[in-house]
């Protein structure tokens, strides 16, 4: 590779290349999940969600179009190298999406946040990385591997939908995932105030390159150095666990490309937020409100273990290789989302 430089290290740059367009799209773009499922519940507005449509379909463009190209194997993507288990999808997105509600931010909104000086997103990032490492490595490890295996495939048929239906049409499986981008960015420009948004459609699609980013650059890193390095792309669970440990334990342990991401996406907010000129200082002054959000990050660090990412992991990054699990976890975290808002907003009322 890079003489002098260490290949975990270069990963962690192309972690920081993507993570710094990640950031710029939260502060810049107003990409925010937990905001697309408020407008779209509340505001009755979907320009916000299709942002995400045409991320998805960007993403899954550019990740195919690397496969088609050779410049990586469908085989090595990490959402695609272990048995899927959709009831850890389900459950998982369920009590991933109720956190993020209780939190107010998933874990990258919580960086881009705190990018922006809001300390109370700090402690969501704490809680929310040790709780992932917590029911990753940790006490609930044992738990999380009994009641939720994904056991590696061993030969198995690939855990992707453009690799199923390869097989049941014959067509290439490229062809259809590429062609399922294409239909998902499609789908967002049906709606004409979603088209008179050029700002919201550019950074919709600078999310999607962030992800492609990161496949194309640990895949090239991975099949041309020497460290075993996974080929991977943007997440923000255990990158969060990996960060704090890195902190505390640099002299004894390596980068990698999720500390990247992490540090890029705070960058990337930092910088949106003084071209924004929306950088402050904040600071939680309720202590109800503090209670609520460390449950909720706790809650988020559980639920994006154990569905295999968060909303940018399974909602873009897994959805960029149509991993089985990407729809099933991502529906289940809009779900979650939605049972908390309504508790956070109306309360729960029953009619007699």
């Amino acid at each position: 590779m890079f003489e002098g430089i260490a290949d975990t290290t270069l990963a962690a740059l192309v972690g920081l290349a993507g993570g710094i367009m990640l950031g710029l799209a939260a502060r810049l773009g107003r990409f925010c999940t937990l905001g697309a499922i408020e407008d779209m519940l509340y505001q009755r507005s979907s320009v916000r969600i299709r942002m995400w449509l045409v991320a998805i379909g960007v993403a899954i463009i550019g990740t195919f179009g690397l496969i088609g190209l050779g410049a990586m194997q469908a085989d090595t993507a990490i959402y695609l190298r272990f048995a899927w288990n959709p009831a850890a999808s389900v459950i998982g997105g369920l009590v991933f999406g109720y956190g993020m509600a209780l939190a107010g931010n998933c874990g990258y909104g919580a960086l881009a946040r705190l990018g922006g000086g809001d300390m109370r997103s700090f402690v969501i990032v704490l809680v929310m990385g040790i709780s992932a490492y917590v029911t990753i490595s940790g006490p609930l490890a044992w738990l999380r591997v009994a009641l939720f295996p994904t056991p590696a495939l061993n030969g198995a048929p690939l855990p992707g939908m453009a690799q199923a239906l390869a097989g049941l049409t014959g067509l290439p499986a490229v062809a259809i995932g590429l062609t399922t981008g294409v239909a998902l960015i499609a789908l967002a420009f049906t709606s004409r105030k979603f088209t008179r948004r050029p700002g919201a459609v550019f950074w919709g699609a600078v999310v999607g390159l962030a992800i492609v980013t990161g496949w194309a650059g640990t895949a090239w890193i991975a099949a041309n150095g020497f460290d075993p390095v996974p080929v991977e792309s943007h997440t923000f669970s255990a990158p969060l666990g990996d960060t704090i440990l890195y902190a505390m334990t640099a002299s004894g342990s390596s980068l990698n490309f999720g500390i990247g991401s992490v540090v890029g996406v705070l960058l990337g907010a930092f910088a949106g937020s003084l071209i924004k000129g929306h950088f402050r200082w904040e600071a939680c002054e309720d202590p109800r409100e503090l209670r609520r959000q460390i449950l909720g990050a706790a809650l988020m660090g559980v639920g994006a273990v154990l569905a295999f990412g968060c909303t940018i992991g399974q909602g873009v990054s897994a959805f960029s290789v149509l991993f089985f699990g990407a729809p099933v976890a991502f529906l289940s975290i809009i779900a979650g989302a939605a049972l908390g808002l309504r508790q956070l907003i109306t309360g729960f009322t029953f009619a007699r």
